[in-house]
């Protein structure tokens, strides 16, 4: 599962889907260019930006 954290606080989040509440998996997606780090279903139920705190997108390690 991808744990995001916070690089300022500390806080951290995991997260699941919510059609099969399977863990979201860490990936990237090519933006214009730029790689942008997101976290998806494995069961291709979509994917989201990655979360954000303290204003700052928290990070995963791949």
């Amino acid at each position: 599962m991808a744990t995001y954290e916070c690089s300022k606080c500390g806080m951290s989040v995991n997260a699941t889907c919510g059609k099969c509440d399977d863990p979201l998996i860490d990936d990237t997606i090519d933006v214009n260019g730029t790689s942008v780090q997101v976290s998806k279903c494995p069961n291709d139920h979509g994917k989201i930006k990655s979360p954000s705190c303290c204003g700052e997108d928290m990070s995963c390690t791949l």
